[in-house]
C-alpha cells in the first residue's frame, strides 16, 4: 500500500492536474521555426499518442496510478507497539507519520522534473523499487533512528507515485474528460489513510508491528512488477524522440527531431525553473497564498485526526486496535459519496458550461461553487465530532461526522485544484507544487501537536478550536468569487484569456502533444 496522503493528491504535484510546465512549453509555436517539416508530432488519430488509446487501456493505468498512491498513514495502528518495543517518547512515535509526510516536501521536487527529461515509466520504476526497500528496511529494522531514517527515505520515493501519478493522468486525457478521470482517481489517497489504520490495527492486535511493514513491502513489491509489466511510457514528449529516433534510423535523415530534444537548459536555468518558481508564483499571489492556506489547513486537520482519535473513541470506549482502526472507514466513505457526487452531477455541470460558454472562457471561479457547501460543512464536522465525544454518548454519533469530514474536505481539494488549474493554466505546475511543499508541511506538523492539544484541551475544546478557525476560513472563496476576476486581470500569472479547455486544445492543434 504506497504510502500517500488523501488530497493530494490524486492532488498531484507539478504535474499532476495539468500538462507541466516543461511540457506547456515545448508546446509553444515560437519554440519552434514554424512550419519545419522535421519536426515530429503526432499525426490525427495516432494510435502512438495516449489520448488515442483506448478507453479500457486509459482507465486502467488511471486506477494502477491510484493504486500506487495507498497508504502513509498504516503505522498509525501500531504507535503503542513502536513505543513498546523501542521505548520511544509518544511525540517520537509520531514522527513515524510526519517525517514520511515531510518527505513528501522532497520528492516532488525531484521526481516530476525528472520524469519530464526522462519520461515517466523510468522514474516510476526507479523511484518505486526503492520505495519498497524502504518499506523492507523499516520491517528489519533495529532501532528507532532506523526506523524514522527509512520513514522519511520512504515518503521521499512515495512522492514519485504521489507527483507523477497525476502526470500520467493529464498524459492520457484531455481537458474536458480528465475532471472525471482526476476525481475517480482520488478515491485511492481518501480510502489509503483510512483502511491503514484498519489494516494495522488487526495486525497490531494480532501480529507483531514488523507485519504492517512487511505487507508494505509485499503489496508494494507486486505495484512494482505491474509497473514493469503493464505500463507503457505515456509522457508525450518522450514518445515524440521514441518517434524522431525511428524515423532517423528508417530514412537515414537526421534532420528529422522532437521539441524536447533540443530543450536544453542551463544549472541556473533548471534552478529557477524547477525550484525557484513555485516560490516566485506563490509569493506574488494573493490569491494563491489564500488557497494554500486552506488546503494546508484542510489536509494537516486530516493528519492531526490519526493522533486525535484515540482521545475520543480509543481510550473513553475501551476499543481494541482492530476496532480503533475502524474508526477512519466513515471518513472513506465520504470522499467516495463526495467523488460520486462530482462525477455524476457536478463535472457534467461543468462541461455544459463549457459548451454553453464556448468561445469564450468559463470562469474560474465556477469551481469555487463546491466551496459554498463543503466549507461550513467542514467547520460544523468539528463541532459535531467534539461537543458528541463524551463518553456517555454512543461512539456511533462523532463517529458519523467522518462522513461529513471526509466529505468536505474531498470537495475542497477537488475545488480548489481545480480553480488552481483554470486560473493559472501556464504556470499551474508551479502553483500546484508550491501548495503542494506547504500543505505537505502542514500534514507533517499538525500530528506532533494533536496529542498537546487533545490532551490539555480535552476533545470538546480542541475540536471547537479546530472548527473555530475552519469558520474563519469559510469566506476565502465567496471572496475568490467576488474579487477574483479583478485580481486575475492584475496578475502577473493568473489572467487566462480563452478557457482552460480552448487554450489546451488549440496548443495540441498547433504544436505537439
Amino acid at each position: 500500500m504506497v504510502e500517500h496522503p488523501p488530497a493530494g493528491a490524486s492532488f498531484p504535484t507539478e504535474a499532476s492536474l495539468t500538462a507541466s510546465e516543461t511540457e506547456v512549453s515545448s508546446r509553444e509555436p515560437s519554440l519552434q521555426p514554424i512550419g519545419d517539416p522535421f519536426i515530429v508530432k503526432f499525426d490525427e488519430g495516432d494510435p502512438e499518442n495516449p489520448h488515442n488509446w483506448s478507453r479500457l487501456k486509459r482507465w486502467y493505468l488511471t486506477l494502477a496510478g491510484g493504486m500506487l498512491t495507498l497508504n502513509a498513514s498504516a503505522p498509525s495502528g501500531v504507535i503503542a507497539q513502536l513505543t513498546e518495543r523501542f521505548h520511544m517518547s509518544e511525540k517520537v512515535a509520531t514522527l513515524t507519520l510526519s517525517l514520511f509526510v515531510t518527505g513528501y516536501c522532497v520528492g516532488p521536487i525531484l521526481w516530476a522534473p525528472l520524469s519530464e527529461r526522462y519520461g515517466r515509466r523510468p522514474i516510476f520504476l526507479i523511484a518505486f523499487f526503492l520505495y519498497v526497500c524502504t518499506q523492507l528496511g523499516s520491517a528489519l529494522a533495529r532501532n528507532t533512528a532506523t526506523v524514522l531514517v527509512f520513514r522519511f527515505l520512504g515518503g521521499t520515493f512515495a512522492a514519485c507515485p504521489l507527483s507523477n501519478s497525476g502526470a500520467l493522468i493529464a498524459d492520457m486525457w484531455d481537458a474536458e474528460t480528465r475532471g472525471k478521470a482526476l476525481a475517480i482517481f482520488s478515491v485511492t489517497p481518501f480510502a489509503g489513510p483510512a483502511l491503514g489504520p484498519a489494516v494495522a490495527g488487526v495486525l497490531g492486535e494480532h501480529a507483531d508491528w514488523r507485519w504492517v511493514f512487511w505487507l508494505l513491502t509485499i503489496f508494494s513489491g507486486l505495484c512494482w512488477v505491474m509497473i514493469l509489466l503493464t505500463m507503457p511510457e505515456t509522457y508525450g514528449p518522450t514518445l515524440l524522440a521514441r518517434k524522431a529516433q525511428k524515423i532517423r534510423i528508417t530514412t537515414g535523415d537526421n534532420r528529422y527531431y522532437a521539441p524536447i530534444e533540443r530543450d536544453t537548459l542551463s544549472a541556473l536555468q533548471i534552478f529557477d525553473k524547477v525550484l525557484a518558481k513555485p516560490f516566485k508564483v506563490l509569493f506574488s499571489e494573493p490569491m494563491l497564498i489564500a488557497m494554500t492556506v486552506y488546503l494546508s489547513f484542510a489536509y494537516g486537520v486530516l493528519y492531526l485526526l490519526f493522533e486525535a482519535y484515540p482521545f475520543v473513541y480509543t481510550i473513553p470506549h475501551h476499543l481494541s486496535p482492530t476496532l480503533s482502526g475502524l474508526t477512519f472507514l466513515p471518513q472513506a466513505i465520504g470522499g467516495v459519496i463526495a467523488v460520486v457526487i462530482y462525477v455524476t452531477v457536478v463535472n457534467p455541470r461543468y462541461e455544459r458550461e463549457v459548451k454553453k460558454c464556448a468561445p469564450k472562457p468559463v470562469p474560474p471561479e465556477f469551481r469555487l461553487e463546491m466551496m459554498i457547501i463543503a466549507g461550513p460543512v467542514f467547520a460544523v464536522s468539528f463541532f459535531w465530532f467534539g461537543w458528541t465525544s463524551f463518553p456517555s454518548i454512543s461512539l456511533w454519533v462523532p463517529l458519523m461526522s467522518g462522513l461529513t469530514i471526509g466529505y468536505s474536505i474531498c470537495w475542497i481539494f477537488l475545488s480548489l485544484f481545480n480553480y488552481i488549474i483554470d486560473a493559472y493554466l501556464s504556470v499551474a505546475a508551479s502553483a500546484i507544487a508550491a501548495s503542494i511543499i506547504f500543505r505537505s508541511l502542514s500534514g507533517a506538523a499538525f500530528p506532533l501537536f494533536a496529542g498537546n492539544l487533545y490532551n490539555k484541551l480535552n476533545p470538546r475544546w480542541a475540536s471547537t478550536l479546530l472548527g473555530c478557525l475552519a469558520v474563519l476560513l469559510i469566506p476565502i472563496p465567496f471572496v475568490l468569487m467576488k474579487y477574483g476576476p479583478a485580481l486575475r486581470r492584475k496578475s502577473r500569472f493568473a489572467p487566462t484569456p480563452v478557457s482552460p479547455v480552448a487554450e489546451e486544445k488549440a496548443k495540441d492543434q498547433s504544436t505537439v502533444v
